[in-house]
């Protein structure tokens, strides 16, 4: 009989039972679950899911019309505790990219190797001076394998790497490549990716002392390294299901938000495939398609932002897991369906219901999933 390590999990539903961690102006409005046209104990069917067959989660928010209608967190982690994002950190890197352009700071169309000339190999190929911007985004610089980042990730390393195909026309999953361009942002701005969103986009959505590891070169990881709260993954979730709108002011072009989370891309041949049917679903700029309309962020481990347009829904969810498709699968089996349009009667069983099971989570020791 396998031994499993009982936690406690801190949870808020408006339930007046168990204060917020984190009460300030800063903070998402709360509410509960059939107030915002789901019932709690669709909620809990998605807990219990997502406790037996994913090992293991570190927390999760569900927000409805904006609204938190359950948040809950394993100890260690708490609601003030940042957690590593890894790749999710991409999507953030992308919208440093998209707002240097608002600000005609660069462009999509422009070459890679015209920010870099000091760093460019002797005698360039044609498809590394075709290199944009636009392919860096996508996923589609053109090359066969993933530049290496051995010994700190380097602008020099990812130009010297050959690239194979035409750029634009294949998908290949490439970290590097958004290290790239954080460090571009670098270069057009003066300031790091993170730098340049603390004004523009951490300050206003109320996320405080972001982290972002840099590189030895001194730009921030671009493709991974940044640090964030549970809320701070929702506020950003929300944002783009909101179309760059925040507290009535736009932070992010609409139509950027539009074409950063559209498809781009195909990659339903690309190795990430093999995951499941959502890494098949196409890439935007460093955004993912998912099934049901839906996009997401996503990061190792099981890092997910998910924005649900069509439900008006925002599910941010942090884990160390194998098993990110069993992730999604307990949203799409037993969250989508429960969405209602309108509020559902009060149910004061249910919400005691899910306030009990939350409480009462079990997490499976780590191990390989197959």
């Amino acid at each position: 009989m396998k031994s499993r390590l009982i936690l406690s999990v801190g949870i808020v539903l408006l339930l007046g039972a168990v204060p917020r961690a984190r009460a300030s102006s800063d903070s998402l409005p709360r509410s509960t679950p059939e107030a915002e046209g789901i019932s709690s104990r669709a909620v809990v069917d998605f807990v219990e899911a997502a406790d037996k067959n994913v090992n293991t989660f570190n927390s999760f928010m569900i927000l409805r019309h904006g609204k938190v209608i359950a948040e809950g967190w394993w100890k260690p982690d708490s609601a003030d505790k940042p957690h590593i994002l890894n790749s999710v950190s991409k999507s953030f890197n992308s919208t440093a990219v998209g707002l240097a352009i608002h600000e005609h700071k660069l462009k999509l169309d422009d070459p890679v190797l015209k920010f870099f000339p000091a760093d460019a190999p002797a005698d360039p190929s044609d498809n590394l001076k075709a290199m944009t911007v636009r392919d860096l985004l996508t996923m589609s610089g053109g090359h066969e394998v993933e530049p290496s980042r051995d010994g700190g990730p380097s602008v020099k390393q990812f130009l010297a790497q050959p690239v194979v195909y035409r750029p634009g026309t294949h998908f290949l999953y490439n970290t590097m490549g958004a290290y790239v361009l954080s460090a571009i942002v670098t270069r057009v701005t003066g300031q790091t990716s993170l730098e340049y969103l603390k004004p523009r986009l951490f300050a206003p959505l109320g996320i405080e002392d972001p982290r972002w590891d840099s590189s030895p070169e001194g730009n921030s990881l671009g493709g991974y390294g940044l640090y964030l709260r549970t809320e701070d993954m929702a506020k950003f979730g929300q944002l783009y299901l909101q179309k760059g709108k925040w507290n009535g002011k736009q932070l992010i072009r609409r139509k950027w938000v539009e074409v950063a989370t559209s498809r781009q891309i195909s990659n339903e041949n690309e190795s990430h495939a093999q995951i499941g049917p959502d890494w098949k679903e196409g890439y935007g700029f460093q955004f993912w398609r998912c099934r049901h309309n839906a996009f997401r962020s996503d990061g190792a481990g099981g890092q997910f932002i998910v924005v649900m347009p069509d439900q008006d829904v925002v599910i941010a969810i942090t884990a160390d897991t194998g098993n990110m498709q069993g992730e999604l699968d307990a949203i799409w089996d037993r969250l989508l369906p429960a969405f209602q349009s309108k509020p559902l009667p009060a149910d004061a069983a249910g919400q005691a219901k899910l306030k009990e099971a939350v409480a009462h989570l079990v997490a499976h020791p780590k191990r390989i999933e197959n």
